[in-house]
């Protein structure tokens, strides 16, 4: 099928001429956090926590990949790389190491003023606004979390006692071009966070037939009067949070 804009022409085949090639694991996590917070995982290695079993790379160098057990359950931990095309890809690789379940946390940008530095949102759906969903699922508007996820995000959340959100997000691959206009109709359809993946890792989830949630923390502050950065980058005890709360969903999914 032809289109006159080439993102649209959606092909459902599942074997593409480039197929992910996995590293060689031995006995692999059957479940997965993203982790988008380097310094965590800088801190966990540290701390004897987490135990590097392989490596994805890209020409940004190794991606390492690695192992942690909690309360009897072994967990891949990965950073994700950022942007939907790299997360997208790397997710794809470790799919192929026949991991089922994923729970993704980081941060996003708040278009509602509501919600305040460090909390948590749990994402329910992503606007598309990016290119790299359109190559796994056919052209729409949104796509969804995974319910199970969802579910677990909002079981673990409930039982810690955190105030917490069920959000619409706005994926987006131009930083730099989030207008005025374009945040208003983004509101305006339901939107109250702006992020770079979430729509790309849940398209790439569905297509593939697993399981995937994602929870963020408001981060900056992205509204008509002004870009405020509200020190996002710099809540070590949240991110830390977030990335534990993650754990907890994770070992939730069946």
């Amino acid at each position: 099928m032809t289109h006159d804009s080439p993102i649209l022409e959606f092909d459902p085949e599942k074997t593409s001429i480039l197929e992910p090639r996995p590293p060689v694991l031995e006995s692999p996590p059957d479940r997965c956090v993203l982790c988008f917070f380097q310094e965590v995982i800088d801190q966990l290695v540290d701390q004897d926590l987490l135990r590097q079993i392989g490596e994805l790379k890209s020409e940004i160098g190794p991606n390492p990949i690695f192992v942690l057990e909690q309360n009897g359950t072994r967990i891949m931990v990965v950073h994700p790389g950022v942007g939907a095309p790299l997360a997208a890809g790397f997710l794809e690789e470790i799919i192929a190491l026949g991991v089922r379940r994923y729970i993704v946390c980081g941060g996003c940008g708040v278009l509602d003023k509501g919600i305040a530095a460090g909390h948590p949102v749990v994402i329910t759906s992503a606007v598309r606004d990016e290119g790299t969903s359109y190559h796994y699922l056919p052209p729409a508007r949104e796509v969804t979390a995974s319910p199970q996820a969802v579910a677990a995000l909002e079981a673990v959340l409930q039982e810690r006692g955190l105030e917490y959100r069920l959000g619409k997000t706005w994926t987006t691959d131009g930083i730099y071009r989030e207008t005025r206009q374009r945040r208003d109709r983004r509101v305006a359809e339901g939107c109250s966070i702006v992020e770079m993946e979430a729509a790309a890792l849940f398209a790439v989830a569905q297509f593939r037939g697993v399981e995937l949630g994602q929870v963020v923390y408001g981060g900056d502050l992205v509204v008509p009067e002004g870009w405020d950065g509200r020190a996002w980058h710099r809540r070590t005890s949240d991110r830390a949070l977030l990335f534990w709360l993650a754990v907890e969903a994770c070992q939730k999914l069946n």
